[in-house]
């Protein structure tokens, strides 16, 4: 089964940032961190889930681990931006041009700023999705922060 046109364009794009990387498709979806976890056979706290959240009027990339949920009141002190809201379906396909459950770390139609969850540093290969809900890649902590220019936080417990 051919890998479907986002996943293609993610990975294309992972080549040209000198990564190389095989694009895992799952013929029958996985929904959660924990199945993504358990279809992979790694940790779920090595998922790196792509949350789309809004802050003074512009998206936000959370790139989570799916150990822990995002204490939004948390992050939005630290940043000191405002409140950070979760992004609507709709806003989340016009940040990243990708559908909630398979948003990838890279690929969206302009940059978006992303603060990276340091509790993703405790593994040494992190999985995260390749634009649709069903295709996944790996990767590593210093590769993720590299190609999202990510900012390391705490983001949750």
């Amino acid at each position: 089964m051919a890998l479907p046109t986002k996943a293609t364009g993610i990975q294309a794009q992972l080549r040209e940032l000198g990564i190389e990387r095989e694009i895992i498709h799952f013929h029958e979806g996985v929904h959660t961190a924990k199945a993504a976890a358990a279809a992979l056979g790694i940790d779920v706290g090595a998922i790196a889930n792509s949350l789309i959240f809004w802050m003074a009027d512009a998206p936000l990339l959370v790139m989570t681990s799916g150990r822990h949920r995002v204490d939004t009141a948390a992050l939005a002190a630290e940043l000191g931006e405002g409140p950070i809201e979760r992004a609507t379906p709709q806003q989340v396909r016009a940040a990243t041009g990708q559908v909630i459950g398979g948003v990838a770390p890279l690929g969206h139609p302009a940059p978006i700023r992303t603060v990276v969850d340091v509790a993703l540093r405790d593994y040494p290969l992190l999985s995260a999705a390749a634009g649709t809900p069903d295709t996944v890649f790996m990767l590593s902590y210093d590769e993720l922060l590299r190609i999202t220019d990510g900012e390391e936080r705490v983001v949750g417990e």
